[in-house]
C-alpha cells in the first residue's frame, strides 16, 4: 500500500475525520470486550471480509498448513497475543538484527489478516489460520523503506522458505522509482524462481497503471467495498489484477505504541487500503499452496475463479472467491 510517510499521511488527512470517530468508537468497544465469549474469536462479526471471500466456505478443504507468507513491510508486534505462535524467523533490513518488530503499525495489521490466530478464543480470526507468517521489516517507523531493503527483503525471505510473498507496498513515490529502475521486478522474478507466490497492493492514488513489466510473475491486488464495488481510492489497471475486501478492514494493531497507535494501544484496529485486500489474497493463495499447487497454478486458480459480472475494470478479472479457487484446486489433484 503506502511506502513513504508523505503516502500514508495524505492519505489519512483524506479520511481522517471519519478514521478518528471510527477509531474511537472501536477503540471503546475493544476496550470493553466486544464480542460474544461463545464465539472462538470475539471480533469475528466485524470482519466481513471472510465472508465476502467466502472464505468460511473455503476452509473445510484448506486453512494453509505448512505454508509461510513472509509479510515484506514494517515488521510485526512479535508478542501479540493473535500472532505469537504463528511467526517463523524473520529479518530486519531497517536494524540489521533478526528482530524485525513493528514500530508502525502497518506491517501487524497486514500480518493479522493474512494468518491470525482462528479459533483461539481472542480477538479475529486470519484468513489462513493454519499458515505462518514470516516478518521481514523493510520499511522504518515512518514508512519508508529503502530501495535495497525492498528488494533484499524479497529476495531473502524466498531464500528463506516463503511460499507466498505479500508486498503491501503503494505504486507511486518510491516504489514507482523501484518500478522504473525494473529493480523490483527482478527481485519479483528472482522469488518466483525460488518457488514463492508473490502478491502485490495495486495502490491507493485512484490511478489507472500497469505498474509492472507484462512478463513480471505477481499478482496484484485491487481493493474493493463491502458491496464489492471497488474503493474509491483503488489503483486499477494492472494486467490480470484481481480484488478483494479493503474498506474497513479490522486486524491486529501493535499492543504498544506506535505511528498507528497513538490513540489506540487495544491490539486491533480498522484500516482500509490496498495494503489491506493485498494480504487477503496472500492467504487464499496460502489455502491453494496447501493443496500442492504450484505458483503459476495458484495464481491461475485465483484469477479464473473471480467474478465480475458487470465487467467493472476496476476490478480488473474481479472479486477473489476463496471457495471456488479452492474447489478448483481439489479438482486438479
Amino acid at each position: 500500500m503506502l511506502t513513504n510517510a508523505a503516502e500514508w499521511g495524505d492519505f489519512m488527512r483524506r479520511r481522517s475525520a471519519a478514521a478518528l470517530t471510527a477509531l474511537a468508537a472501536l477503540t471503546a468497544t475493544l476496550a470493553t470486550g466486544c464480542g460474544s465469549d461463545d464465539e472462538p474469536d470475539p471480533l469475528r462479526n466485524q470482519q466481513w471480509a471472510l465472508n465476502a471471500l467466502k472464505l468460511p466456505d473455503a476452509w473445510s478443504t484448506a486453512e494453509g498448513d505448512d505454508t509461510v507468507i513472509a509479510v515484506v513491510d514494517t515488521g510485526v508486534d512479535l508478542d501479540h497475543p493473535d500472532l505469537k505462535g504463528r511467526l517463523v524467523d524473520g529479518y530486519d533490513f531497517v536494524d540489521g538484527d533478526d528482530e524485525p518488530r513493528d514500530l508502525n503499525g502497518h506491517g501487524t495489521h497486514v500480518a493479522g489478516i493474512a494468518a491470525a490466530h482462528t479459533d483461539n478464543g481472542i480477538g479475529i480470526a486470519g484468513g489462513a489460520g493454519g499458515a505462518k507468517i514470516m516478518p521481514v521489516r523493510v520499511l522504518g517507523a515512518d514508512g519508508s523503506g529503502s530501495d535495497a531493503n525492498i528488494t533484499k527483503g524479497i529476495v531473502w525471505a524466498a531464500q528463506h522458505g516463503a511460499d507466498v510473498i505479500n508486498l503491501s507496498l503503494g505504486e507511486s513515490g518510491l516504489m514507482a522509482r523501484l518500478l522504473k529502475g525494473g529493480v523490483l521486478n527482478d527481485a519479483i522474478s528472482a522469488a518466483n524462481s525460488k518457488g514463492a507466490v508473490v502478491v502485490a497492493a495495486a495502490g491507493n492514488d485512484s490511478t489507472l497503471l500497469q505498474p509492472y513489466e507484462l512478463e513480471t510473475p505477481v499478482l496484484v491486488v485491487n481493493a474493493a467495498d463491502a458491496n464489492g464495488q471497488p474503493a474509491s481510492f483503488t489503483n486499477f489497471g494492472a494486467r490480470n489484477a484481481v480484488a478483494a475486501p479493503g474498506v474497513d478492514i479490522l486486524s491486529t494493531l501493535p499492543t504498544y505504541t506506535s505511528k498507528e497507535t497513538l490513540r489506540n494501544t487495544s491490539g486491533y484496529g480498522k484500516l482500509s487500503g490496498t495494503s489491506m485486500a493485498s494480504p487477503y489474497v496472500s492467504a487464499v493463495a496460502a489455502l491453494l499452496h496447501q493443496e500442492g499447487l504450484s505458483p503459476a497454478e495458484i495464481m491461475a486458480a485465483i484469477r479464473d475463479t473471480a467474478r465480475n459480472p458487470t465487467q467493472n475494470p476496476k476490478l480488473g478479472l474481479g472479486n477473489v472467491d476463496a471457495a471456488a479457487a479452492v474447489k478448483a484446486a481439489a479438482a486438479q489433484n
